[in-house]
Order: structure tokens, then sequence, then C-alpha cells
């Protein structure tokens, strides 16, 4: 690791990274091998976490040539010097902002989406003209090793270097100076690595995840709302940082809402979900143990059911539940959705903010007031009205946490930014140098400063 570092350091000082050129070429290599790769990034995907073949291009490989295609179409412009005004008190002056690369960056990546929330943010690390050493989890090996081989192929590894492992890995690289550090994952590791980088004063972008609430108002189209629910939720195995991690139904259509949610499961997964071949799996024994844990069988109305053999647990609806139980005290991260019935929206409201921030929020409405009330006073990462997890599905939008689920934020030209620094520099002219800041001052310099300098 020192090795790999210390050539990526030697290889960033000598500029190459800095060409928008070399990094357009860089970015088209990896979008070839990508679409070279698909089927077998497909077939890793699957054996890692059971995901169909649709799925796996629809939330992975076609988001990241999504992204490619953003800078492809935008990196010059986003990499361009830009003038800013110059006060008068620098007069004769031009002031300019030069957007630098961050220098050696290493990623750390999770194992619900290992392809996309690896590749998607060292596209814009690369974008930006880092260098990167990228360590994906041991919990997806198909993935990991995929793209250990992928990127291996068409990146020198004093560019771009893949580091496999466990936690051993993690915590030697954790060890080293890195010019910035990007995560992704849980809280409790995220805590980890923001106080290790903090002994090298390293900057730290942190993208976690916490309970995210979906409201539905009785003005909500209750049908499409179950539709949009039941796909965000159950997307990935439940395994999705964004997923509707419970929802928040207004008494009076708590009933209709709940009859269509068991409709809409059972007809987007089946009757017997736990033989459907597009429905995926939990990632290992461990979780699927904790999942089940939090399911209480006398609130279930719908699934519950689950596969040992195939670490498949089936969709499964929970009612009458209260913020004791176990399924309300930590974030779920599977396929349990836990429905809980308010009166008045301002209960809402309070009860969001006395819990710690969430990275994603929801809320189906066609009340306008509703809406503004929850998107103003509700503080949590980002998220949608009328649909669930697709905010995160485009590069124009900013996707990040606030507080417990995260700082930084990616995606487009702000991933780019998350890569980048300010350069802020001051040409000045050598053709007019004004004496009024040059000691002795004069008895009329302070007159003259202050009508200049007010």
């Amino acid at each position: 690791m020192k090795e790999i570092l210390q050539k990526q350091r030697e290889f960033f000082k000598r500029g190459a990274t800095l060409p928008p050129a070399f990094r357009l070429d860089s970015l088209r290599k990896l979008k070839s091998a990508i679409k070279n790769y698909e089927s077998r990034i497909c077939s890793a995907l699957y054996k890692d976490l059971g995901k169909s073949e649709t799925e796996s291009y629809m939330c992975e490989i076609s988001l990241c040539l999504g992204e490619i295609d953003y800078f492809l179409k935008n990196l010059k412009k986003l990499s361009k010097d830009k003038t800013v005004p110059t006060p008068l008190s620098n007069f004769y002056s031009k002031s300019v902002i030069k957007t630098v690369p961050m220098g050696n960056v290493l990623i750390l990546s999770p194992w619900n989406y290992p392809f996309l929330l690896s590749v998607e943010p060292l596209i814009e690390a690369l974008a930006a003209g880092n260098t990167v050493v990228l360590k994906p989890s041991a919990y997806s090996p198909n993935t990991s090793s995929l793209i250990k081989n992928m990127l291996g192929e068409i990146f020198a590894q004093e560019y771009v270097s893949v580091i496999t492992g466990g936690r051993e890995e993690n915590k030697n690289l954790l060890s080293e100076k890195f010019d910035y550090i990007f995560f992704t994952g849980s809280s409790a590791v995220g805590k980890e690595v923001l106080r290790r980088a903090a002994e090298n004063l390293t900057p730290v972008s942190l993208e976690l995840g916490g309970k995210s609430p979906c409201i539905v108002d009785e003005s909500a189209d209750i049908k499409l709302s179950a539709r949009r629910i039941v796909f965000g939720k159950f997307l990935n195995c439940g395994q999705t940082c964004v997923a509707p991690d419970y929802i928040l139904c207004q008494e009076s259509i708590l009933p209709a809402l709940t009859a269509a949610l068991k409709a809409e499961t059972e007809k987007q997964f089946g009757k017997e979900p736990l033989l459907n071949p597009d429905y995926g799996k939990i990632v290992n024994d461990k979780h699927f143990k904790r999942i089940l844990s939090l399911i209480d069988w006398r609130k279930v109305i719908l699934g519950g059911k689950s596969d040992e053999n195939s670490l498949k647990i089936e969709p499964t609806l929970m009612t009458d539940v209260s913020w004791s139980d176990a399924v309300m005290r930590e974030e779920i991260f599977g396929p349990i959705l836990p429905i809980l019935s308010y009166k008045n929206l301002n209960e809402v409201i309070q009860s969001i903010e006395d819990k710690p921030h969430p990275l994603a929020l929801y809320i189906f409405s066609k009340n306008k007031a509703n809406i503004k009330n929850i998107t103003e006073h509700c503080r949590y990462g980002g998220g949608c009205v009328n649909d669930v997890i697709l905010h995160l599905a485009t590069p124009y939008l900013p996707f990040g946490g606030v507080g417990e689920s995260g700082m930084g934020c990616y995606h487009g030209k702000f991933g780019f930014e998350t890569f980048s620094r300010k350069k802020s520099i001051l040409h000045k002219s050598t053709l007019i140098d004004i004496a009024l800041r040059y000691q002795p001052y004069s008895k009329h310099a302070l007159k003259f400063l202050k009508i200049f300098l007010k």
C-alpha cells in the first residue's frame, strides 16, 4: 500500500492528471470497459446479491454510464478558470478562481450497490484530476474482484489502484496520509473513518444512512403511492441506503393504504416471492439473522417467511408498530416495511426532528401546504415528492446526508466540486502602484483609505 501510494503521489506531482484531455480520455476508457464487462458485472452482482440483470443495469451500470456521459459533455466547462469581480481596493487587478484536484484520493465503498458506489465516485474523482486508491467491500467479493480486474486492464496502478480485503486492509489504508477520503457505509464505521482522518487533518465525505421516513397524507393517490413505495422499499431486497425505512400514514387512510400495499407487493413479487428469480437476497448470514430478529410476527400482515439456504426474506409488511419496537430502533436495511399512523402533520414534523436526521425523506401528497411544511421544516439529506429513491438518479442534484446521515455531497458537478478545491488567485498589475498602503503613512492616508475601503 505504501509503495502504491508513493507512486501515485509522484504521478500526481508530475501533473499528468491535470490536462482535461487526459481526464476525458480516462473516462472514455472507463466507459468502454464498463460496456465490455457488462455481462460479467451482472453475473458478479447476481452472485453477491441475487440481483437480476435488469436491476443490475437499471440501478448500477446505467447510472455509471450516465455519470461518465455527463462529464464527457461538461468537463471542459467545469475545469475552466472562473473570473470574478475585483473590489476597488485592488484596482487594476484580475481575480480568478482556479479549480484544482485534491490530489491522492481514497474511496471506501460498500457492498449493497458494490459496482455503482465504487465506480461513480471514482468517475468524479478522475474527472476532477485526482489519482485514486479504491477499496471495495469484502462482503461483495465477486464484484470487488471484477472491479479490480476491470480497472487493472485500463489504468496503471500509479493512477488508479484497487485494494481488496477486509478490516485489516481498511485499517492500514486509513493509517496512510491521503489528500481526501470518500466513504460510503454505516454510521459506526463512518465515525471511525472520521476519527482516523482527523489524525492527518484529511478532509472527508461521509455517505451514511439512517431511518428514512415516507409520509403519506390523505390527499395522496393511494394506489400509485403504494406502487412506488413497494418498488423503492424492496428494490435490492431492501438493502438501499435511501429506501423508505418506515411509513407514516395519516390515520384516515390507513386501511386503504395498507390494503393497497399488500396488493401491490403481491403484484410486483408474486404470492411466493422466495421463488421469484428477479427478487434478490440478503448479502450474508449475519445480516440475514439481524433482519429476521426485527420481525414481530404478531404485527406481520404480509410476508415474513425466509429461506436460510438462499438468504432470502419475503417482502414483509408490519402494522400497529410503535417507536419502541425493535424494528424502529435501528435502520432496517432489509425487506421489512413498518407502517405507523399519525393524526396531524405537526406531530410528524416534531417526531422526525426529534430523531437523527435521515439521509432521505419522501412525502406522497397533493396538498401543497403539507409538502411545503415538510420540505422546509424537516432536516434530511434529500428526497422526493410523490416518489422514492429517484432523486439519486440524476447528475443535476447533489446527493448526500446531513448530521448523522453524513457530510458532503456528490453526483455531477457536485461530485466534481467534492474532489476539487477552489484556489483563489489575484493577478495584480505592475503598471500602477498606489502608495497609500506603505509606511510611513502620510497625514492624508487614513482619509483616502476610508473613502476607498468603506
